[in-house]
């Protein structure tokens, strides 16, 4: 019976892995399309966030499986529970990469220049989620501590950004739409950095 309850700890770690994967995609995608301005790209993220969606609800009958089914313990309580508050973060950070990719759909061209702090973000955000998901499936402290603290730094570059473009509305006072849009999406990543904490 317990051979047959460590299998399915052993799945639901691998779910996790995959939505783990499905989520650090999207960001990657949500960057890409930010970067080359590929509004085709940005609608292929809002569709993906489905697939994101599914399996969140996979893993979360499988939980609730267990529970039921297996009538878990101390130790393994305490993973099932984690594991259902940790696909909702995960959920919530797929939803944020949709969210980038509704808003890369509406820029108009000429941003580049103001996307370095938050092109990094986004690339932090994906160490981050990576990062957390090892951490909950080796029970690896001191990488949960990494991403904890890494926060740190995706938090100055949301700083850095919104002061590159308050800096873009003393040069440019038409760019006031544009500036919105780009502040909201550091906005995004600076939260699935703080989801990834959690």
């Amino acid at each position: 019976m317990r051979n047959r309850f460590d299998r399915q700890l052993e799945q639901l770690n691998n779910e996790l892995i995959n939505m783990g994967s499905l989520i650090e995609e999207a960001i990657e995608m949500a960057i890409t399309a930010l970067m080359k301005q590929d509004a085709k790209k940005a609608k292929e993220i809002v569709d993906f966030d489905e697939e994101i969606d599914e399996k969140e609800r996979e893993i979360e009958s499988l939980c609730l499986k267990l529970l039921l089914q297996q009538q878990p313990v101390a130790r393994d309580l305490r993973q099932i529970s984690a594991a259902l508050k940790m696909i909702t973060d995960m959920e919530r950070i797929g939803d944020q990469a949709a969210d980038v990719a509704e808003i890369v759909t509406m820029l108009t061209g000429g941003h580049e220049g103001e996307l370095p702090q938050i092109q990094e973000m986004g690339t932090e955000t994906v160490k981050m989620v990576r990062g957390a998901i090892d951490a909950f499936v080796r029970r690896d402290l001191t990488l949960a501590e990494w991403v904890i603290a890494m926060d740190d730094k995706v938090d100055g570059l949301f700083v850095a950004a919104k002061d590159a473009l308050i800096e873009l509305l003393r040069r440019d006072t038409n760019a006031g739409v544009l500036a919105l849009d780009l502040l909201m999406i550091a906005k995004y990543f600076e939260r699935i950095g703080d989801h990834a904490v959690n």
